[in-house]
């Protein structure tokens, strides 16, 4: 008795041609290769650093509620009290076509007082209004 090198003559045996899997493996790598060369990245509007308003010069376009430390608010560099707050922002937002105004706290001023300056500048008609820290004062 021989023994059957490479099939047996119990059926028939089938063989993987890898050769055309080649061929396709290579034409993707080429594909691959040119892609990332011809593709045009998504422009991205990246956020940059808001010019610092140092707190002694206030553009004339920009309204700033400050809430000092003792409840004291400023509007502008201008004194007002809280009863008058709502009706001092009615005036100056009448002309304007911007509707934006900021808030900027003393440190020692709770966030519930700044809320609540925030509450009465929207109900008086300012659509918005920003935050102003020392970090986005000095540029940091």
């Amino acid at each position: 008795m021989g023994i059957a090198v490479g099939g047996s003559k119990r059926g028939i045996m089938f063989e993987m041609n890898v050769v055309p899997l080649i061929d396709i493996l290579l034409v993707l790598l080429v594909i691959f290769m040119i892609i990332p060369h011809q593709q045009v990245g998504l422009k991205a509007e990246i956020p940059q650093p808001a010019e610092p308003v140092p707190p002694t010069r206030i553009e004339p376009d920009i309204v700033l509620v400050q809430v000092l430390g003792g409840g004291s608010l400023k509007i502008n560099e201008q004194p007002v009290s809280w009863d008058a707050l709502r009706g001092r922002l009615e005036e100056i937002f009448s002309s304007r076509a911007n509707h934006t105004a900021f808030v900027r706290g003393d440190r020692t001023v709770e966030f519930q007082v700044v809320a609540k300056v925030i509450d009465v500048m929207q109900s008086a008609g300012i659509s918005s209004v920003g935050l102003l820290t020392p970090q986005l004062e000095n540029g940091h």
